[in-house]
């Protein structure tokens, strides 16, 4: 097939990924191309992924002065995005039927969801994210112009009040992601922001007694010096922004990975990363991480509840790291993915031969 992967402008696809967003749609790229598909990637600039994925560039634009010192204008990112997206969105409708079987929209932007209507090639659409009001918008004058899928059964039902849509867990590189002995300090890996709340692992690590490490990358500094940066010493350290065989490294030699999100986590990647290397995950118990972490994999309490966490990270830390691989085996591959999207894209490709 010849699919059009669509992700963010904003960030680049490649090591070391800025969220799981951009993880998955490596991972789903890398896997489309081995299986044979031609893909084309639009994302953002300095983006790197499999060699025999083709790389769209994104347009750029330079607002003159004068219309940006208009008091209603927008910021400067929202026009970049505005224009790329408006950009690629033409082009598909002009030309996209002759280059492509299917439009897989990974992005969070109301762009490729309201110009669907447009593309003479049929649009699947992976909702991230909890409900945003751009596109609802944009579903609300398009419902039916994009097929849609959730990356985890609470994510399908937080979209059903406005669209419905089939489920597709994230995956990733089982192989890449491989067990060890555990043993080392906790770890809380993700984006540095207020709603991943890494300074709430900090307080229950402090509380059990067990040292922890943090990684990922800082995308909101003034949350970092005011929450994390002050919590930091002793046994807490910041190990920085780690390539995935880096993070895998540390996961396989940690005791136990902890989850805080102060927000409804669509999936949870960051937990399938670790139960992949054996190590069971203690978390707030929000949004998609229910249905991804299992007893056997974890331990989940109520959200914002640091002393029940701090319980937590103590009682995950004896479970079978062989048992949370397995878990992780039988629920967050990559092949499963791949696989699942590969059938909605021929499913979407009958009902255009079909009309």
């Amino acid at each position: 097939m010849r699919i059009c992967l669509v992700a963010s402008n904003r960030f680049a696809i490649r090591e070391p990924f800025a969220g799981g967003l951009e993880s998955m749609t490596a991972t789903l790229a890398r896997g489309l191309a081995e299986r044979g598909h031609e893909v084309t990637l639009f994302a953002g600039p300095g983006s790197q992924v499999h060699p025999e994925v083709r790389l769209s560039p994104l347009a750029v634009v330079e607002v003159s002065a004068a219309a940006m010192a208009d008091r209603f204008a927008p910021g400067p990112e929202w026009v970049a995005d505005h224009h790329a997206y408006l950009a690629l969105m033409l082009s598909l409708a002009r030309t996209g039927a002759e280059q492509f079987d299917v439009v897989h929209n990974n992005s969070l932007h109301h762009l490729p969801v309201s110009m669907a209507p447009a593309l003479a090639v049929p649009v699947l659409t992976t909702l991230h994210t909890p409900p945003l009001p751009l596109l609802e918008s944009a579903l609300a004058l398009s419902p039916d112009a994009s097929r849609f899928v959730a990356v985890s059964e609470w994510t399908a039902a937080a979209w059903r009040h406005v669209v419905a849509s089939d489920v597709v867990l994230n995956g990733l590189d089982l192989a890449a992601w491989s067990p060890g002995p555990g043993g080392g300090p906790a770890v809380w890996s993700g984006r540095l922001v207020a709603e991943k709340a890494p300074h709430l692992a900090i307080d229950a690590c402090r509380a059990a007694g067990v040292p922890l490490v943090l990684a990922g990358p800082v995308q909101d500094v003034d949350y970092v010096e005011r929450e994390v940066v002050p919590r930091l010493g002793g046994e807490v350290t910041y190990a920085g922004h780690l390539t995935g065989a880096a993070l895998a490294r540390l996961l396989q030699e940690a005791s136990v990975a902890v989850v805080t999100p102060a927000w409804d986590e669509p999936y949870g990647l960051v937990a399938a990363e670790a139960m992949a290397c054996g190590t069971p995950v203690a978390a707030f118990a929000r949004g998609g991480l229910a249905q991804v972490v299992s007893p056997d994999s974890g331990v989940l309490v109520p959200p914002g509840d640091v002393a029940a966490l701090a319980a937590a990270v103590v009682r995950a830390a004896r479970l079978d790291r062989r048992a949370v691989r397995a878990h992780a085996e039988a629920t967050c591959g990559a092949d499963a993915m791949v696989e699942g999207y590969l059938a909605r894209y021929a499913e979407l490709g009958q009902r255009v031969d079909a009309a």
